[in-house]
């Protein structure tokens, strides 16, 4: 298997070359491209975590299923911390069953009281992202338990860095699996604020790709920093586990932000 290193330039030179076709308008190019791009990061996962990278749920026939493992579904396809209303679209285009905004009011509570009175007794839980200042909840934005502490971070630049790798998840699927025209007003209002992402009056998840991709070049290694350094503060300073997860009140996180 080849190095990590020799990996992650390959996958820069393919994230060059999806741009390229992608901006010249050939589709066929930019996916054949983005295919092997999808291989490369599934070899990098392997070689530096030594495990795939998360599975997409499929869309799949409900029935009465809970509303956590919906807003589950619409978190693990995004892979960024969302506020209700973007995982109400995102179910409501890409996922089967009834999901009702006013059921999303108590569910980070609930999940809590959950934790509290059974620790780790379920598989995950929908959480709280954390503010890399106070370590506090985010207001309004929903995580799920097991994703890695820095991604249940949210710091200065990562709404823009979420946004944009939202967008470019949501591509992905709709290339891998077909346009929706459902899908593709979800996407459209991630895309609209991308500059390359449309023409006004068309989207392409090719071209949203490519225009995602362009701009988190420039935030990312910032972001990633600033929410792994907020994640190493929050394990030496949230000692309580349902903290970790939930947040702390903001006079507590300063508190032990200023003994820190």
């Amino acid at each position: 298997m080849p190095t990590a290193e020799a990996l992650e330039q390959r996958i820069a030179e393919l994230r060059t070359q999806v741009r390229r076709a992608a901006g010249s308008g050939d589709r066929t190019a930019a996916r054949r491209l983005r295919a092997e791009l999808r291989t490369a990061e599934a070899e990098w996962d392997a070689a530096v975590l030594g495990t795939p990278g998360p599975a997409v749920p499929p869309r799949q026939q409900s029935g009465a299923v809970p509303v956590r493992e919906h807003v589950h579904r619409a978190l693990t396809l995004l892979s960024v911390p969302a506020a209700p209303k973007l995982v109400l679209a995102v179910h409501e285009a890409f996922f089967s069953g009834d999901l009702v905004a006013a059921r999303l009011t108590s569910l980070r509570r609930d999940e809590e009281r959950s934790f509290r009175a059974a620790p780790y007794a379920r598989p995950y839980y929908i959480c709280a992202a954390l503010t890399t200042d106070l370590l506090a909840p985010a207001r309004g934005l929903l995580a799920v338990s097991t994703w890695p502490a820095a991604q249940r971070m949210v710091g200065p630049l990562s709404p823009r860095v979420d946004l944009l790798t939202a967008a470019t998840r949501l591509a992905r699927h709709l290339a891998d699996h077909g346009d929706t025209a459902a899908g593709q007003r979800v996407l459209w209002q991630l895309a609209v604020s991308i500059p390359g992402a449309t023409d006004g009056t068309a989207i392409d998840p090719d071209v949203v790709l490519a225009a995602a991709e362009r701009e988190l070049e420039v935030h990312r290694e910032d972001d990633i920093q600033q929410r792994a350094d907020a994640a190493e503060r929050a394990q030496r300073q949230l000692a309580d586990p349902a903290a970790q997860l939930f947040g702390t009140r903001l006079a507590v996180a300063g508190r032990r932000r200023n003994e820190a």
